[in-house]
């Protein structure tokens, strides 16, 4: 089971248009109870994000009317001085398409350091927006349901070893699995496995296998140096 953005995200999304101006924009994440907005241009594709952070600038440059302000960036200069969306937002937006997985969706959050995504196709064109909250909410998912995908498509199709010789536990996501692999190489492929499988929040490692034989050394052989008669 691979949960992708399109499963997970917003479909209804408060956006505003480039030529937006700083109080409405205010306005709408005040009654939309939004920290920031896809921004768009006349074709409905996405140009940009304004957030708070973006609306704060404004803010900073008022308190410092009578001292002098040093801004770490143009851009911040920049967005103080603006009235219009076009002129506030953060550009490019940091999107992902609908096909991408939540795990995906997850890392780059992460990477990019940002708490929601804009999810466009591949023309730019808005479709919704995936968070954190949305992407977390895989490890909803029943312990059953990993415990069969383990099961039926890892040990027994993926890995194609018998199910018998494994015992599998999971509980609040957390999975144990224990038995006899017939080597290290198969008892790493099925943890290798397991461990992509989603919603997964540990695994317990309880296989056995067999010592490996030393593959590839010399062995030395005891004997008595014959000497023949002349």
């Amino acid at each position: 089971m691979n949960t992708t953005v399109g499963d997970v995200m917003t479909r209804q999304v408060i956006a505003a248009r480039e030529d937006a101006d700083f109080k409405e924009i205010v306005a709408v994440m005040r009654h939309g109870h939004v920290s920031a907005l896809p921004v768009l241009d006349a074709e409905n594709r996405v140009i940009g994000v304004v957030s708070e952070a973006d609306l704060l600038a404004k803010e900073a440059a008022a308190g410092g009317q009578h001292a002098v302000l040093h801004w770490p960036h143009r851009a911040e200069e920049r967005k103080a001085a603006a009235v219009r969306a076009r002129d506030l937002m953060t550009r490019p937006a940091v999107t992902i398409g609908p096909d991408a997985t939540a795990i995906e969706a997850a890392r780059m959050m992460r990477a990019r350091r940002v708490k929601r995504l804009v999810v466009t196709d591949e023309t730019g064109y808005l479709l919704g927006i995936v968070s954190r909250i949305d992407v977390l909410g895989v490890y909803g998912r029943d312990d059953d349901d990993i415990r069969d995908e383990i099961v039926y498509d890892i040990i027994i199709g993926g890995c194609a070893v018998n199910p018998d010789g494994f015992e599998v536990l999971v509980q609040c996501g957390i999975v144990t699995i224990s038995g006899q692999a017939e080597s290290k190489a198969v008892a790493d492929q099925l943890l290798e496995a397991i461990r992509h499988v989603e919603a997964i929040v540990d695994v317990r490692n309880r296989i056995s296998y067999p010592p490996e034989d030393p593959a590839g050394k010399a062995k030395l052989v005891a004997f008595d140096l014959f000497t023949p008669k002349v």
